[in-house]
């Protein structure tokens, strides 16, 4: 089972930063290659800033089900595998996640 790391994490990946209940996604950060529920806990949990990963690698994975996939399968919605919804709005920051 991989952990999505940050702050204030509940069961799915949810943070204090974002809790909607939508908000179920961990994101790679490329240089610790660990997941984290958002950039800031990334920031204040690491000794580093947040690094981008590729879109044809592997950098999300569903806090719901533990499904890890690439840009355009995250960038559909939902989860390939369990359809969870993932939070629209989070294209807002694809320039801090995806390079």
């Amino acid at each position: 089972m991989t952990t999505i790391h940050g702050i204030n994490i509940d069961k799915v990946g949810r943070c204090r930063h974002y809790h909607q209940t939508n908000d179920i996604v961990g994101l790679k950060c490329d240089r610790c290659q660990q997941y984290f529920a958002c950039y800031k806990c990334h920031n204040a949990l690491k000794d580093h800033y947040f690094v981008p990963c590729a879109k044809n690698t592997l950098p999300v994975i569903c806090g719901n089900c533990q499904h890890k996939m690439n840009f355009q399968e995250y960038s559909r919605g939902c989860c390939p595998h369990c359809q969870s919804a993932f939070n629209p709005n989070c294209h807002v920051h694809y320039n801090i996640y995806f390079k």
